[in-house]
């Protein structure tokens, strides 16, 4: 819904029902991805695509028949050998189109996903496009620190929040599975729900300072965890394409003074690699970073290192709870020598870090194997 996310604000700040259709599964050559949208308000206005053309005029029609009813659809489109112009996709491919009736202020789960998605907020969107009638269409807006909307039983909204918070945190869009109860379930087993995820979120960014040979490990393996990552440095000799192909954004200046631009940048998601192990660099840095809320700062360097650099920072005034921040050696002990190990020393922390992990071996550990340490809901 991102890309008609404006008209939808605009209907909804008016007051005027529409029906939302959503690509929410697709097969074979489809045209659009999941999470592709039509919208019809009760004038028979139309924004948006499913389709790019070849059964848009099925899914109006669709629309059109939800404002009437008032009853949520999953439908699914297909190639038709008999005739290859009927409803369908010519293409061969197959489309899951749920079209979900909304009034204004009717659904809380549906009404604050508008809105986060108008002020740009990320939000991820769990809506239930399979299972019981009655169930169909029930709505969450989880954001990192809340969700809003509720499913019919604790278990399973309890369920549907965690997992939608963990795709919300990896910017993604998928389709869960889950018993009544809140357990994954089997697609085919009777009892479930399908609930697709939509999560609105520019990727998480990832500063690197120090351009060195284990900064270009990890600017590789944090582009493949799906962050937005920068390398800064202040030698221009350094910083550079050739070095750090896969960069976001290559930055030459003094890592402090970068940082001091990039305030209304930051959030909870960010994560700050700080590997130049030199005092000059590292201490200004640190002594900004620590006080910012971001989600991880890591500081690479020996334990003879760390322990000058600790020195130096409570001389610039940090408080203990301030210095508590920093995971410093960085990473976690895997007993890593390369570039590409220390890499994914460095990565295995920040998941750790993000989902509550005990970087314990899971054979020595009971329990779910996942973990959920978002807050409370609001």
């Amino acid at each position: 819904m991102h890309d008609i996310a404006a008209q939808l604000h605009r209907w909804h700040a008016a007051g005027r029902p529409y029906a939302a259709a959503t690509v929410v599964g697709v097969s074979g050559s489809a045209p659009r991805e999941p999470g592709a949208a039509l919208a019809v308000d009760a004038d028979g206005e139309a924004v948006g695509s499913v389709s790019g053309g070849c059964v848009e005029g099925a899914v109006y029609e669709l629309c059109r028949e939800a404002l009437r009813t008032g009853a949520p659809v999953l439908e699914r489109f297909g190639y038709s050998d008999e005739d290859a112009f009927a409803v369908g996709l010519t293409c061969g491919g197959l489309l899951d189109v749920f079209v979900q009736p909304v009034v204004p202020g009717a659904d809380p789960g549906l009404d604050a996903a508008v809105a986060h998605l108008a002020s740009g907020t990320p939000v991820a969107v769990a809506r239930i496009v399979d299972g019981p009638p009655a169930l169909l269409g029930a709505t969450l807006a989880v954001t990192a620190d809340a969700h809003h909307g509720s499913y019919p039983s604790f278990p399973l909204e309890r369920a549907a929040v965690a997992e939608t918070r963990a795709l919300l945190t990896a910017g993604r869009t998928g389709r869960l599975v889950l018993g009544l109860d809140g357990r994954p379930c089997d697609p085919s087993g009777d009892g479930t729900v399908t609930v697709f995820v939509e999560a609105y979120v520019p990727p998480p960014r990832m500063l690197v300072f120090g351009a060195i040979d284990f900064a270009a490990a990890v600017v590789r393996i944090g582009k493949f965890l799906g962050y937005h990552v920068t390398v800064c440095d202040a030698r221009p000799v350094f910083a550079t394409a050739r070095r750090f192909p896969e960069a976001d954004e290559l930055v030459v200046d003094w890592p402090h003074r970068y940082l001091d631009t990039q305030l209304d940048r930051l959030d909870g998601r960010t994560v700050l690699c700080v590997l130049t192990h030199d005092a000059k660099f590292d201490v200004p840095l640190l002594e900004r970073a620590l006080r910012l809320p971001v989600a991880y700062v890591g500081a690479m360097g020996s334990r003879r290192t760390h322990r000058d650099r600790d020195t130096r920072l409570r001389e610039v005034g940090l408080t203990d709870s301030e210095l508590a921040r920093l995971h410093s050696p960085i990473g976690l002990d895997l007993g890593a020598r390369t570039p590409e190990e220390t890499a994914v020393s460095i990565a295995a922390h920040l998941v750790a870090e993000a989902r509550g992990g005990s970087c314990l071996p899971l054979s020595t550990t009971t329990g779910p194997l996942h973990h959920d340490t978002a807050p409370a809901a609001a």
